[in-house]
C-alpha cells in the first residue's frame, strides 16, 4: 500500500500506523509551494483491516480471497474548463460511488484512463501555447528548462485540485486505487499525433513531465522506485499486473510506446506475451484504456478523407484499436486474448473507458464461451449528445469480425434499448461464490441489472 500526501514546504505529515508499527512519510517530489510525500506500508489481503493517520482510523475492505467488489472509473474531467466547474455537479457520480462504498465496501478501485485532463497545461508558455498545431524549431536548453518548470507546476495544480475534491478524497483514503493512463493524462491524442510533433523538443518535454506526474500522483512512485507490479523495471513502458486468489488484473500501457502506426511497442508486447504464457486460474480483468471490442472505424476514417472539417477528429479515430492503421495489431491482441480465454477454467473480461459513453460488446470465443468487453466512461466527463450515441449504434449494427469465426457484437446494457448509453457512469464488478457479474451505475437511469461474466 502507498498513502500519498500533498503539503506545504514546511510541513511533515504524521506517520502512518499500520499492522502494529509506525511508517514515516518520505519526500518524493517538490514543487514551487508544495511537497509530495509517500508512506509505503502493508495491510493483510485476506481480511478487512484499518490503518491510522493523524488520530483517525481508515477501514480498508482488503479481503481478496472470497466474495469481493471492485469499482471501475474513467474519464475524470473534461478537455476545456475542467478546473472551473462547480464541484457538486462535476463530482456527482463520485458522490454516488462513495455512497455505494458506504453501503457495501469495495476492495479495489480501478481507474482506466484519463484520470486527469491535462490538455490545458500547455497554455501560458511561449513554447507550448500553440501546441500541437505550432511547434517551435530548436528551442534553447534554457527555454526548455523554463517550459519543464511551467508544465510541472500546471500538472501539479490539476492533480492537487482533483485530489482535494471531498467526494473523491474520502474514497481514495479507504479504497486502494490501481491506475493506468490514457491520452488526456498527457495531452489529447498523445501517440496519434504526427511524429514530428510528438518527437519535437516540446513534445518530448511534455511527455517527460506527464510521465513523472503520472508516476507521482497515480502510483505514489518515481521512475527509479517503481512498485513491483510494473513489469518493465526500466519504465520504458508502464504496464503492470497484480495477482490475487482466482483473479488477475492486467493493465498494458497503450500510450508510452504508441506511434501513429502502432499502439504498443516491444516492451508492451513482451509483457502481454509473458502474461499469456502464465497459468492464471480464475478470472483475468484486462484493462484496455481504449475499447478492445468496437465497431468498424474504416467508414468514418474514409469520410474524414473527403470532408475537410472532419479531419480534426482523425487523431481520435486513430487512437482506437479498430483504426485501419492498427488492424493487424488489433488482430494480434484479439488472438492473444482469445488464446488466454480458451485455457481450461479461465475467463477474460476486457474493461475500458475513453469514449464518454457506456456500452458493452461480446466476441464469441468458442462453444458457450465469450469474451466480454465492458465500457464505463466517464465518471466526471459529461456525456456527448444522444445523437452521437445513436450514430455509433447504427455503425455497430454493421457488425465486425477481425478474427475469422469470432464475430463481435455491440450490445445494449441490461435494461437499455440502445447500444450506447449517453449518461455519466461507473462500473461495479462483483464476485460471489466464485462467479463474476457487472452492473453499470448511470446518472439518470440508475443502476442496471447485473450482467453475468463467467462462462
Amino acid at each position: 500500500m502507498s498513502a500519498l500526501f500533498i503539503g506545504r514546504q514546511q510541513d511533515v505529515p504524521p506517520p502512518i500506523e499500520a499492522s502494529g508499527r509506525q511508517v514515516r512519510c518520505q519526500r518524493i517530489a517538490e514543487f514551487r509551494d508544495a511537497v509530495v510525500w509517500r508512506a509505503r506500508f502493508d495491510l493483510p489481503a485476506d481480511r478487512s483491516s484499518a490503518y491510522g493517520w493523524d488520530g483517525q482510523d481508515f477501514e480498508v475492505a482488503g479481503d481478496l480471497t472470497g466474495d469481493l467488489r471492485l469499482a471501475y472509473v474513467s474519464c475524470n474531467g473534461e478537455e476545456v474548463g475542467d478546473m472551473e466547474r462547480e464541484g457538486s455537479e462535476r463530482n456527482a457520480m463520485w458522490a454516488r460511488l462513495r455512497d455505494q462504498h458506504r453501503r457495501q465496501p469495495f476492495a479495489l478501485m480501478l481507474h482506466g484512463g484519463d484520470q486527469v485532463y491535462a490538455d490545458e497545461v500547455t497554455h501560458g508558455h511561449d513554447l507550448s501555447d500553440g501546441w500541437p498545431d505550432r511547434v517551435p524549431d530548436a528551442p534553447s536548453p534554457e527555454a526548455l528548462a523554463g517550459l519543464r518548470d511551467h508544465l510541472r507546476e500546471r500538472f501539479f495544480a490539476r492533480y492537487a485540485a482533483l485530489y482535494a475534491a471531498p467526494e473523491m478524497v474520502w474514497l481514495a483514503a479507504r479504497v486502494p486505487s490501481l491506475m493506468q493512463w490514457d491520452d488526456h493524462d498527457i495531452c489529447d491524442g498523445w501517440g496519434s499525433l504526427p511524429q514530428r510533433r510528438a518527437n519535437s523538443a516540446v513534445g518530448r518535454t511534455l511527455f517527460a513531465v506527464a510521465r513523472e506526474s503520472f508516476l507521482i500522483f497515480q502510483h505514489a512512485a518515481t521512475a527509479d522506485d517503481l512498485p513491483p507490479r510494473f513489469t518493465d523495471r526500466t519504465g520504458a513502458h508502464l504496464g503492470w499486473s497484480i495477482r490475487a486468489p482466482g483473479l488477475r488484473i492486467l493493465a498494458p500501457d497503450l500510450r508510452s510506446e504508441r506511434q501513429r502506426k502502432r499502439i504498443m511497442g516491444p516492451g508492451g508486447w513482451s509483457m502481454m506475451e509473458a502474461e499469456a504464457r502464465l497459468d492464471a486460474p480464475g478470472h483475468t480483468m484486462l484493462l484496455s484504456s481504449v475499447p478492445l471490442l468496437g465497431p468498424r472505424m474504416s467508414l468514418l476514417e474514409a469520410l474524414m478523407r473527403v470532408i475537410p472539417r472532419m479531419q480534426k477528429y482523425e487523431d481520435d479515430l486513430r487512437d482506437q484499436w479498430q483504426s485501419r492503421a492498427h488492424r493487424d495489431e488489433w488482430r494480434r491482441m484479439l488472438a492473444m486474448v482469445r488464446d488466454m480465454a480458451q485455457r481450461d477454467g479461465h475467463d477474460v473480461t476486457a474493461i475500458s473507458g475513453e469514449i464518454h459513453l457506456a456500452t458493452r460488446a461480446v466476441m464469441e470465443i468458442g462453444p458457450g464461451q465469450h469474451l466480454h468487453q465492458l465500457v464505463a466512461s466517464g465518471i466526471a466527463h459529461r456525456a456527448p449528445p444522444k445523437g452521437w450515441a445513436r450514430f455509433l449504434g447504427a455503425l455497430a449494427s454493421l457488425g465486425e469480425h477481425p478474427l475469422p469465426g469470432h464475430p463481435i457484437r455491440i450490445q445494449p446494457l441490461p435494461g437499455q434499448k440502445t447500444r450506447y448509453t449517453a449518461e455519466r457512469n461507473f462500473l461495479v464488478l462483483e464476485r460471489s461464490a466464485g462467479n463474476w457479474a457487472a452492473a453499470w451505475h448511470l446518472e439518470a437511469s440508475g443502476p442496471t441489472a447485473a450482467l453475468a461474466l463467467s462462462n
